[in-house]
């Protein structure tokens, strides 16, 4: 078990109650993390300093600022074992998972340490005569950045980085489920000397998360939220931005369709719908949701498909496995539920459809319609729906008939013919002849409806963690109408 505090001015700090909380691991059944539970008190403690911090790392110039993060991202591949020990006991994952998340979350730090240069701004004419007008970026204030357990090194860094490389400071309130690893990847900031309070990380107890964030949120000094997660969770979060006239980027749920058109390269496809469907047990935004198939093609297809799931090893993450567990037994048992929903609506299961307490074999039903549970619900999980269509046209009806739009891939032969399908797509991301999963750090991500709005990812980001303001140097002696 690891007992972890807050990180609070670059050092450990318990609540200030003294409370804390304990994570189990979902494997084992045994306590992974024993963290402090803050309160209200701890809410005013963390955003004061950040506030505190705000002045001196917003004068650092970008070169400055471009040292540390880019000595951070060292400093986190160097601590690699640490996250994936982490990362394994707290959610389920499995190592490999774990140490992809710690490559791209490096990749995030170096890349918004790229960006401290790029923070500039523009000279705008003027119809006043001998009038200098810019547009200048400036960093915001405290920002708060709120990250979920399914991608936990890859998202909490993203929640902190290119804010912190455009001169805010930052409060991370991590997950209730991957409290140790979410700090630290404050641990590796403050390591790499980051002022102090520039980054603070505060954790809490489930029954408390509510009451944080709200506080959080409403705190004068936070002047933006920035939150990954459920599109539930995202409406509360939204609403509550909203009230206090704080702007939000909110990156939500999904229910990602990918689409495998009549001329497609069936290996190719199913190469890509194993890995969207079942990398990290399904749970991840952009995980592939819906496999929609021309009717022409649907029975090779789902043959391919079913054979390499069901050859797919899943048990506990610390052996040879490709699946490891799911988060919680709550989350097991809603695959059982949409399974059963399923099968008893018509739907042929055609891979797995075995647990064994959190731990859940790639799964597939065919012939998913309307009117089941898994054709609307995100699984969030490995089960998944195979939904047959006829023509180009039915496939986009139905993979634009969902509230969500985050990801989206097509698999055609005729890349022409996949663009105009991408184009009337109802989402922010679209891969052809390519799988729903996938990440770069300078990529524009974020989605639309009900997945959120904002962009996190290189240039797209500036704008999201500054200001822009409008400044002038003008003529002295100029003339007035009064």
């Amino acid at each position: 078990m690891k007992e972890i505090g807050m990180l609070l001015d670059g050092v450990s700090a318990p609540a200030a109650s003294g409370a804390t909380f304990d994570r189990i691991d979902p494997v084992t059944g045994e306590v992974a993390t024993r963290a402090a539970a803050a309160g209200r008190d701890d809410v005013e403690a963390v955003v004061a300093s950040a506030a505190r911090a705000f002045p001196g790392w917003s004068a650092t110039g970008p070169n400055g600022r471009r040292k540390i993060l880019s000595k951070a991202a060292d400093v986190m591949e160097a601590r690699a074992e640490d996250f994936i020990q982490a990362v394994i006991a707290e959610t389920g994952a499995t190592g490999p998972w774990a140490g992809f998340n710690v490559h791209l979350a490096a990749g995030m730090i170096r890349e918004a340490a790229a960006m401290t240069t790029q923070i500039g701004g523009e000279i705008i004419p003027s119809d006043k005569p001998g009038t200098m007008a810019m547009g200048v970026a400036r960093a915001k204030g405290v920002c708060l950045g709120i990250a979920p357990w399914n991608a936990p090194v890859i998202l909490g860094t993203r929640a902190v980085a290119m804010a912190l490389a455009c001169g805010n400071t930052v409060v991370l309130k991590a997950s209730e489920m991957c409290p140790a690893t979410h700090r630290l990847i404050g641990e590796c900031f403050a390591e790499a000397g980051l002022p102090e309070g520039a980054l603070n990380v505060v954790t809490n107890a489930p029954e408390d998360a509510a009451d944080v964030v709200e506080a959080l949120i409403a705190h004068p000094a936070v002047k933006h939220v920035n939150f990954t997660g459920s599109s539930a969770v995202g409406r509360i979060i939204g609403r509550l931005a909203g009230e206090h006239l704080k702007p939000s980027l909110l990156e939500l749920g999904g229910k990602a369709p990918l689409i495998v058109l009549d001329d497609a390269d069936l290996d190719g496809a199913v190469n890509a719908a194993i890995f969207g469907a079942f990398m990290n047990q399904g749970q991840i935004c952009m995980s592939t949701e819906r496999i929609i198939v021309d009717e022409k093609v649907a029975d090779a297809f789902v043959e391919k498909l079913a054979a390499r799931a069901n050859a797919l090893p899943a048990g506990d993450p610390r052996g040879e496995v490709a699946l490891g567990a799911l988060v919680s037994e709550a989350a097991a048992e809603k695959m059982d539920a949409l399974i059963a929903d399923a099968t008893e609506k018509g739907a042929k299961l055609v891979a797995g459809g075995s647990r064994e307490g959190t731990i859940v074999a790639a799964t597939l039903l065919d012939g998913v319609a309307e009117g089941m549970r898994i054709y609307a619900e995100e699984s969030f999980g490995p089960v998944k729906s195979i939904i047959r269509v006829k023509g180009d046209e039915e496939a986009l009806k139905v993979a634009n008939d969902t509230e969500y739009g985050l990801s989206s891939a097509i698999f055609s032969a005729d890349v022409s013919r996949a663009m105009a399908l991408a184009n009337r797509l109802e989402t922010g991301i679209c891969h052809i002849n390519g799988p729903t999963v996938g990440d770069e750090p300078q990529m524009p991500f974020g989605g639309v409806k009900a997945s959120g709005y904002g962009r996190f990812g290189g240039r797209a980001a500036i704008a999201e963690f500054t200001d822009l303001r409008w400044i002038t140097v003008e003529d002295p002696k100029q003339h007035y109408p009064i």
